[in-house]
This record gives C-alpha cells, structure tokens and sequence, in this order.
C-alpha cells in the first residue's frame, strides 16, 4: 500500500508529490498523457511569479522532474474508477488495481467541443484543440480561433506569429480575456477580429478543413470564412467521469473542497482546475497541489 496516489501530473499534481515527498510520504503517480498537463499545449508563460517567459513545454518537463526529485514514483495508465473503504482506497486502472490510504485527484479539464456539423469528421484534418501542437502545420495559410478568453486570445497571438491571418470568432461583442493581451492582438496586423459570430458548422473537401460556416448572433445571417484551421477555445469541462460514483462533484462536474483540498470523503482530496474555483492559473493549481501534499504527509 502507498501512502498518496495521485491522478494527474499537472502543476497541480506534480507540486502535490513535490511537498508529499519532501516531508516523507510515499507516492505514486498516475497519468495516461504527457506529464505537465495543459502547460504542453501553451506557447508562453507570462504569468507565474519569477519566470518572466518561459515556454510552456519546458516548464512542464522541469515541473515533472522536479517532482520525481524526492522518490515519487509515475505510472503511465488511465483511471477508470475509485473504491472507497474508509481507511483504505482502490485506484482502478487499465493496469490493474493500486492500494493506497490517500487519494489527490488531479485531473484537470478538457477542452469543449462546439457540436456543429463537421467538427468530428475534421478533427485532426484541420480543426484542432492545441495550437501550439498543431500550429506549425498552418504556416502561411489563414486560421480561424473561436472564443473570446485568454487561452483564445493567447493562442491567436501565437499562430499570427507564422500563419499569413487569423480570424477570431467571438459570440458576442465583448472579451471575457485581459486587456493586456486583447491590446497585443490587436496591435497585429494579420489579426481579424469578428464579434457576434458564431460557428455553425465546419466544412471540408472529405480530406481537410477548407472553411467554417458562421450565423450572426442578432440577425441570424449565414457568412463562409474560408480557412485552413480551425481552433475551437470555447470553455472547459471537468476531468471527473471516474469519480462519479463518489457524489464528490457539483451540478458541473467539479469537486468541492474544504480548506485542506480534501472532499467530503476522508482521504480523498482533490487540487487545481478541477475543483470548483474561481481562478484556474498554473500558479493556483501549485498553491492546491501544496496544499494538499504538505496536509496528507503531515497527518500519516
């Protein structure tokens, strides 16, 4: 038996195992993707206190061994659903079962899908949900971002840097995303903004994206955007499906924590977006994953 399994190697569940470990709790973690979590598929960190920029990726690998730098160990499965026992936990995983006292769920989110017409028949032929893994392969062509937040906005401004234009579609006629980068996209000469737009279905050759359909959000008229790529932003749901038996989660999907990041089951806990917060950064997602590991190593 170990004493934390964690599920998920984010920010959140690689700084848990961090100050786990370092105050001597024995710990695995699980992750079915890349280690580092969302911070594989961002351009630039700008945000996270000391680092001025700094290239998603990386700060993901240097998180990851970091965390592996006290003896966590990582096991590369996929959860499929937890036992309680009240003293004692099960992981269960496509490898089989793991026996622990602790569990920190650290799971994330997942990126929304519009559901219009053509979005699963393209996906991977041109729709995309990671420009910073698929970008590259839109050099000189023009691209279409859908959404108005940060992520949205960041993600245009990094595709304007190689791809001849971006188009950013907009619902409405206001930006859920900061001023600072909102004025830096703007300030872009291949960047197209197009408030009160929607998406309505993605259209192709039977081999790859050539345009998005769009509805005008007040008067319903329909317009052809012709581009190669497209790169849907439009929100998050929560990485919780395995844990739905546990009645951990709110009508959304999202966990509620107390103060120790612990649920309303003893010796389960949960860190980082997907909990029910207000703010999901990197930064909030190691404050849980502090939190949380420093808590359960000093109540073994």
């Amino acid at each position: 038996m170990t004493d934390i399994v964690i599920i998920g190697a984010g920010p959140a569940g690689l700084t848990a195992a961090l100050y786990a470990t370092r105050a001597g709790a024995k710990v695995k973690i699980i992750e079915s993707g890349a280690p580092g979590g969302k911070l594989n598929s961002t351009a630039d960190i700008e945000n996270y206190p000391g680092i001025k920029k700094k290239m998603g990726p990386e700060l993901a690998y240097e998180m990851y061994e970091h965390a592996l730098n006290f003896g966590a160990e990582l096991e590369m499965t996929e959860v499929t659903g937890i036992r309680d026992f009240g003293h004692h936990k099960i992981v269960v995983t496509t490898n089989g079962e793991i026996e622990t006292k602790n569990i920190i769920i650290a799971t994330g989110t997942k990126e929304r899908l519009m559901n219009i017409p053509g979005e699963k028949e393209y996906t991977g032929k041109g729709v995309s949900y990671c420009a910073v893994c698929d970008g590259p392969f839109f050099k000189g062509k023009e691209t279409a971002i859908i959404g108005g937040g940060n992520s949205a906005i960041e993600e245009a401004v990094y595709l304007a840097g190689f791809v001849s234009k971006v188009h950013i579609i907009v619902r409405r006629d206001v930006f859920r995303a900061d001023k600072y980068i909102i004025d830096k996209a703007k300030s872009m000469n291949n960047i197209v903004f197009h408030t009160l737009k929607k998406p309505l279905e993605v259209i192709g050759d039977g081999h790859k994206v050539t345009g998005l359909k769009l509805t005008d959000s007040k008067t319903n008229e329909e317009s052809l955007l012709e581009v190669s790529g497209i790169f849907p932003f439009i929100g998050l749901d929560p990485m919780t499906g395995f844990a739905s038996n546990l009645d951990i989660t709110d009508e959304k999907g999202y966990i509620e924590v107390d103060e120790h990041m612990q649920t309303k089951i003893k010796g389960i806990f949960a860190v980082g977006d997907v909990t029910n917060k207000q703010l999901r950064q990197i930064v909030t997602a190691a404050n849980d994953g502090a939190i949380a590991g420093q808590y359960i190593a000093s109540n073994l």
